[in-house]
């Protein structure tokens, strides 16, 4: 009996023998499971981390971009007001209008590289929306060669247009598009020899339009030209000249073409064989674009009583002198308890205030003014026009929601706040 047993009992202990088996393995694939859990849940805790220290950097890049711009801004305003001073002055020598000139055409670059680092931060984090609307290939082409024009005749440079149908329509942003071709047409004179040529020209293309720039200038390196469209990339620099950039308008452009459903391309031929850009771009629906006004002459003004609230002492005198050489009689305050101390306390018309002020700063400046206001009914409403560094949309629609009626980026451009103040005037029936 004993023998007929043995088998059931040899089965029994290689059962068990399995189950242990397949116990241990379980136990292994379990501790693999939970080590593997483990890794991923660490992994996700990085991946998270990583994320949040990158949206941390992207903040205080944007951040930094702000303030650099306004801090470099700020320096600006003043120079441009004092060489609009310099316009102004009676019987000018040549000289005068060169210096003047120069002065002018520095502060516009030095300002048009400003918005091209904070457009490129902008691009970067979504910031940037269109304002599409139909518009003439013409009126694009004309206003960004009212921007260069100045720049390319001071080198004695041939510019050359040719547009296959001017009245052709588009659907895009006027201002991003006039910023795309400025900014090729800018670079094509930058990097031309004085009395070097330069072309646009359009034509049909499946897509479009396509908008061609060329010129016969330095060329761009096969090295170089795969990376021409990336930020920070930079085109060759002459000894001679000083004609490098910060390496972000051409990463502007790309970004702002592809936002309208266009592409852009780069080719030369190598370096001292001219290069040429490559714009596509799809055309707008059947119809006509808004018809452009030219602005009539702006006729003689009232003089305007203006209130003028800026702590930088230089841009603060500068532009007070400047109104003033247009008839306006203007205060001025050097900070922000002062200025709404002046605006609650006398009748002014128009008050320009900066927002970056110390202690009261020109937002608060400008909620108590419209509060006050608000309860004193039936009195005139001051005519608020927000000056600042900041430029960026979030800057303007807090500035604008405070109370202020215009918002203007330093440096400002003289004519338009001297047209802007007069057009205030007029509307407040200023004697």
């Amino acid at each position: 009996m004993a023998d007929l047993d043995q088998p059931d009992t040899d089965d029994a202990t290689l059962r068990e023998a399995q189950l242990r088996a397949a116990l241990a393995e379980a136990r292994s694939e379990n501790a693999q499971l939970r080590e593997a859990n483990a890794h991923l849940v660490m992994a996700t805790v990085n991946a998270q981390s990583l994320q949040d220290e990158a949206e941390a950097a992207n903040r205080r890049q944007n951040e930094f971009l702000a303030m650099l711009a306004h801090e470099l801004r700020n320096p600006l305003a003043p120079i441009s007001m004092a060489a609009a001073m310099l316009e102004r002055m009676p019987q000018p020598t040549p000289e005068l209008a060169t210096l003047r000139g120069v002065i002018s055409r520095q502060v516009e670059h030095m300002a048009r590289l400003l918005d091209d680092l904070l457009d490129a931060a902008r691009i970067s984090s979504g910031k940037i929306t269109l304002a599409i609307a139909p518009l003439a290939l013409a009126d694009v082409v004309e206003q960004a060669l009212e921007t260069v024009q100045p720049r390319i005749a001071e080198r004695r440079q041939q510019l050359r247009v040719a547009l296959h149908d001017p009245a052709l329509v588009l659907d895009g942003d006027r201002v991003r598009l006039t910023q795309v071709l400025s900014n090729l047409m800018g670079n094509a004179s930058k990097y031309t020899q004085d009395g070097g040529t330069i072309a646009l020209r359009s034509e049909a293309c499946e897509q479009g339009v396509r908008l061609v720039v060329s010129d016969d200038g330095t060329g761009i390196g096969p090295d170089v030209l795969p990376h021409i469209f990336d930020l920070f990339t930079q085109g060759p620099r002459s000894l001679a000249r000083s004609e490098g950039g910060l390496g972000v308008g051409l990463n502007v452009v790309r970004n702002l073409v592809q936002m309208h459903g266009g592409t852009v391309q780069a080719h030369s031929d190598g370096i001292g064989l001219g290069s040429r850009f490559t714009i596509e771009l799809p055309v707008g629906a059947a119809g006509s674009a808004p018809v452009r006004v030219a602005p009539a002459a702006n006729p003689a003004h009232a003089a305007c009583k203006v209130l003028l609230v800026e702590d930088n002492v230089d841009v603060c005198d500068t532009l007070k002198s400047f109104l003033m050489l247009d008839q306006h009689v203007v205060t001025a305050a050097y900070d922000g308890r002062g200025g709404l101390t002046l605006a609650l306390t006398e009748d002014f018309d128009v008050l320009i205030c900066d927002i970056g002020l110390p202690q009261l700063d020109g937002l608060e400046v400008i909620a108590r003014l419209r509060a006050q206001e608000h309860e004193q009914p039936g009195g005139r409403r001051l005519f608020a026009i927000a000056l600042s560094g900041y430029g960026q949309l979030e800057d303007r629609a807090r500035a604008l929601a405070a109370g202020f009626d215009e918002y203007l980026v330093k440096p400002v451009r003289p004519d338009s706040l001297l047209a802007l103040v007069a057009a205030a005037c007029k509307g407040l029936g200023a004697v």
